[in-house]
């Protein structure tokens, strides 16, 4: 069969380098693509929220099935759009449809959803311009830090933690007065702040039934020691050593049975992966927030894990026929090291050619902001690949994530090299 992959980055690409070892694929197309899904299938220069544009190329192309890896379209509706047309509309598409994307696409919808049905998650309260007075008095009455987050989408940065009120304040003036992230912050989230450690549980479903994924670790800060600023995510880990399966089977009870049925109950179909981002409070999981989609880097250490037929899986939730297909695991660890380009998260260049890549024989390279120019690889985005490794244990796999990263060079590159150090150790 021929398939259809929405999207542009790492997760993207390990995406296509997990469908292509499929027994059912035909032939693979990805838009945009990267320099990396062109070596697994054939890249279309067209946007993945370009809708009539993908209706044109599914026909054209006979494509069977369409799976969505970024926000962006599931939100702007990819899924309504085709189940709205006579001629697409018996095409399955992994991803949910914009209601369900809602989860990601507005924290104040999915807050709600999680206090309508008893999934654990930090006290909240949302503000708009008009209420922002109200707003500065509710902060009043919380304990540093605090937790702002924008509403809508504003690209992985909508979310500021302040450490003294003033600053919450200040951050808030400039969040709903001053469209500091624009339409996505004309409603704020106000929460407590959740303690514990973070940590990513995926579950893949198709309304009916689903299937718990390998949890995940990512580094969110560009700096050693978790310091700097906030990024699309420098690394991970999976599994984490504070995830034991007690703690899952606490997170399936308490968190994945009531999101599923509370889906169910509010009349919301959903078919795609539902990323449930959690805190590990003293071994009570509580929900930080929910997306519609893969994490990136999490996807480069999740998938690699996975040792089912990931198509046949897709095909069977089409179906809602999830429940009829098994998922089996690799118990080894999986890291992830992210290259970034210097400057990143603020200002980087692009265009930097890229060597070593033919040298690497440790870990795989998913390419995330890459392209290919003449017979060269150029930078094309902030993250630039992800090296990816599996042991026996995590330093095991950080060894070959590391070797790879340091045969891989072009100019300005960084990475951290401290991912995976914390757990080394690690006692609950």
């Amino acid at each position: 069969m021929n398939i259809l992959l929405l999207g542009s980055g790492g997760r993207e690409h390990a995406f296509a380098w997990k469908l292509t070892q499929s027994k059912l694929l035909t032939k693979l197309f990805i838009a945009p693509g990267n320099a990396g899904t062109a070596m697994h299938g054939v890249n279309v220069n067209m946007s993945a929220t370009d809708f009539p544009s993908i209706k044109d190329f599914v026909l054209s192309n006979n494509i069977a099935l369409v799976v969505v890896g970024p926000e962006d379209p599931l939100v702007k509706g990819v899924h309504d759009f085709f189940l709205a047309d006579e001629q697409l509309k018996h095409i399955p598409v992994i991803g949910p449809q914009k209601q369900a994307a809602q989860l990601e696409g507005s924290k104040d919808f999915s807050k709600q959803f999680m206090f309508r049905h008893g999934v654990p998650t930090a006290a909240y309260r949302t503000f708009t311009k008009e209420t922002l007075n109200d707003g500065l008095t509710f902060l009043e009455t919380l304990q540093p830090p605090y937790v702002l987050k924008a509403d809508g989408l504003a690209a992985g940065k909508g979310v500021v933690i302040p450490s003294t009120l003033q600053e919450a304040k200040a951050e808030l003036k400039a969040m709903l007065a001053d469209a500091k992230f624009g339409e996505a912050s004309s409603r704020v989230v106000i929460e407590e702040f959740l303690k514990g450690i973070e940590l990513s549980v995926f579950v893949f479903t198709d309304g009916v039934s689903y299937k718990i994924l390998p949890a995940a670790k990512d580094y969110k800060r560009i700096g050693e020691g978790d310091t700097g600023l906030n990024t699309g995510g420098m690394g991970a880990v999976s599994p984490v050593p504070f995830a034991d399966d007690a703690f899952i089977r606490k997170v399936e009870d308490r968190i994945v049975i009531p999101t599923i049925e509370g889906l169910k109950k509010d009349g919301i179909p959903y078919v795609g992966f539902i990323f449930i981002g959690l805190m590990n409070d003293n071994g009570d999981p509580k929900v930080i927030e929910y997306n519609c989609r893969m994490g990136d880097p999490e996807t480069e250490v999740v998938l690699p894990r996975i040792k089912s037929d990931l198509l046949e899986l897709f095909v069977a939730a089409g179906k809602k026929q999830l429940s009829s297909v098994s998922l089996e695991l690799d118990q080894r660890t999986a890291t992830t090291v992210m290259m970034v380009a210097g400057g990143y998260p603020g200002d980087y260049e692009k265009g930097k050619v890229i060597s070593g890549l033919d040298k690497v024989t440790t870990a795989t390279v998913f390419h995330a902001g890459t392209k290919a120019s003449g017979n060269e690889i150029v930078s094309n985005g902030g993250r630039v690949m992800a090296f990816t490794a599996l042991g026996n244990g995590i330093q095991e796999a950080l060894n070959g994530s590391f070797a790879a990263a340091n045969t891989v060079k072009f100019e300005g590159c960084y990475f951290r090299r401290d991912i995976g150090q914390d757990l080394l150790n690690w006692k609950q």
